[in-house]
């Protein structure tokens, strides 16, 4: 039986030339190679799988070629290069960091540099993971890494930069390498499926690179994973059945749903992709993905940061053109501000039907406020100027003389009739056109001329402070239960009439006021409505007394701020926790 190598180290690249999406550090390391300026030591920063240790290789082998080619590449022919691609080097020395990270690892290390090399100029020490080395060993290199003897290069790799001394850091010329991007993964896995015969859609190795993220040995072992899932045959269904991936199609039904206000489809969905074993965060992470890449869609000049295929990228445009730009800003805020609380929320998955139901009100809300000119159960337009319904609301005279009119001759026997089933919309209630069902009684009263609450003023009445007094009181018996604070603050601070209708409420400290202020606009609101006048006018103040002051009570924020004052650790505890005590 043939011995199988894996592709992440059967197509290791072997030249700078077969580095991928490295192509500035690889000009670099050339040009100080034909400059003959090479340093004592080269440490490569960057994610894993990126090609840091592959670069080093090859800079080692290259800067002992004896015979260079024009392009500044190792021969593969000279006793130098085939030694090394033989493992019997002797020139080149790759240790691990991780299991040589004491002192006494550091000091064989330096009695090794003292030894020149036997072919070639240089002896070259790759280290890798070199964070992992404690600080007593790195302050042990220290000397050795500033002033090496003349035949030794020093090439370090990590993935953690900020962890490595700042004295390490600075007696090296430092690279970073940058993840790989997608279109270069799919171009190099194009390449090995032609090598190794494996037919392929190009969809399905897109969705490969995207799934290592940026890693070429990650993109790599996948593909091997898949192939062996796939009988050499990879298409789209089966590398997302393989890894787990959640299909597009998925994201672009919801994206539908969202638009026409689908709430009971998109519950479904979700419930299918939790019965399929879908992680309901990767499920939330990946909307606000799909989101964004909608939106980027919108703009020619940003289209080109869509990392998908071109089938994905034209079904993405379809989709943005059927998105208006302020829905899709409003459903990115709300899906990532659903994805931050995620982990907060006791019951996830209530969480994350909340956020679609959210999603389907969206558009259905943006499409309420621009068809209706005015809104009954709006209290803030009650009192706007008055106008012209195309579909008046008939009085109630006209109300009776329509059902006479529409009475039929005859009527079947009230046994005969069966009553229909009464059934609620879900897709009402999300968009709030919802009302609860009403009896004859009520329905009578609604139509009647006597209830003013949605007539529009046109007469500014005059009233006394007595009048005002007792709506005040009113309102604040409205608030009683669902907002007892302010129920105190208006029982213990009464208003004043001042002239041209100016409503003036004397406060002790700004507590009070800002108490007020959540529940002003409504009281006021009030206050107009009740007494039959548009120019009513609130004014707060801050009452400066002399004497004592008359015991009062302390409010949520009063208590708050009293005991971070006699311990401060307590404010930090509220923002690193995002309390509220309210």
């Amino acid at each position: 039986m043939e011995n199988f190598i894996v592709s992440a180290r059967k197509y290791r690249p072997a030249t700078f030339k077969s580095v991928v999406g490295q192509s500035t550090l690889t000009t670099t390391l050339k040009n100080a190679i034909q400059r003959k300026q090479l340093a004592q030591a080269y440490l490569f920063c960057g994610p894993r799988g990126v090609g840091k240790t592959t670069c080093a290789r090859i800079f080692a082998k290259t800067i002992n070629c004896q015979n260079l080619t024009s392009e500044l590449e190792a021969c593969n022919e000279c006793e130098s290069c085939v030694s090394f691609n033989t493992n019997r080097s002797y020139n080149i020395h790759e240790l691990d960091a991780a299991s040589n990270n004491s002192v006494e690892g550091i000091r064989k290390l330096i009695e090794q540099v003292r030894i020149p090399p036997q072919i070639g100029k240089y002896s070259v020490y790759i280290i890798d993971e070199v964070h992992m080395l404690s600080q007593s060993a790195f302050n042990a290199f220290l000397k050795t890494l500033e002033e090496p003897p003349a035949h030794a290069i020093f090439i370090m790799a990590t993935t953690e930069k900020h962890k490595i001394l700042p004295t390490i850091l600075s007696r090296c010329q430092i690279f970073d390498f940058n993840r790989i991007k997608v279109e270069d993964t799919v171009k190099y896995l194009e390449y090995i499926a032609q090598t190794e015969k494996v037919e392929y859609e190009v969809e399905a190795l897109n969705v490969i690179a995207q799934k290592a993220d940026g890693a070429m040995r990650d993109a790599l072992s996948i593909f091997d994973q898949v192939v062996s899932f796939s009988d050499n045959h990879i298409t789209y269904n089966k590398v997302i059945e393989n890894l787990n991936v959640l299909d597009y199609q998925y994201y672009f039904k919801l994206t539908e749903n969202f638009l026409k206000g689908e709430m009971a489809d998109s519950l479904r969905i979700l419930d299918e992709l939790l019965s399929k074993g879908f992680d309901a965060q990767q499920f939330v992470t990946g909307l606000s993905l799909h989101i964004r890449n909608i939106l980027v869609c919108k703009d020619p000049q940003t289209i080109q940061l869509l990392e998908v295929g071109a089938a994905i990228a034209e079904k993405y445009k379809q989709m943005a053109a059927q998105c208006p730009p302020d829905f899709l800003v409003g459903a990115l805020q709300l899906s990532n501000v659903f994805d931050v609380s995620f982990r907060q929320s006791p019951n996830q998955r209530l969480h994350v039907e909340l956020l679609l139901i959210r999603l389907c009100g969206l558009n259905q809300e943006k499409k309420k406020s621009d068809s209706l000119d005015f809104i009954s159960d709006n209290p803030y337009e009650v009192f706007s100027a008055p106008k012209v319904q195309p579909n008046a609301t008939p009085t109630a005279a006209q109300v009776v003389q329509k059902m006479q009119v529409q009475s039929p001759a005859t009527e079947q026997p009230a046994a005969t009739r069966k009553p229909m089933p009464k059934t609620t919309s879900l897709k009402g209630i999300m968009s709030g056109n919802y009302q609860a069902p009403q009896k004859e009684a009520d329905k009578v009263t609604e139509a009647s001329p006597t209830k003013t609450e949605h007539t529009s003023i046109t007469e500014n009445k005059p009233f006394n402070h007595s009048d005002l007094v007792n709506v005040w009181n009113s309102y604040a018996e409205i608030i009683k239960t669902e907002k007892p604070g302010q129920f105190s603050l208006m029982q213990n601070y009464s208003p004043l009439l001042l002239e041209n209708n100016r409503v003036l409420v004397k406060f002790e400290g700004q507590i009070q006021i800002e108490l007020f202020q959540e529940i002003k606009l409504d009281l006021l609101v009030h206050l107009k409505r009740n007494l039959r006048n548009l120019t009513i006018e609130i004014v707060e103040e801050i009452e400066v007394t002399e004497g004592p002051q008359k015991n009062r009570l302390f409010t949520a924020d009063d208590k708050l701020k009293f005991l971070i004052e006699q311990n401060p650790a307590l404010l930090r505890m509220k923002q690193q926790l995002n309390l509220d005590f309210s």
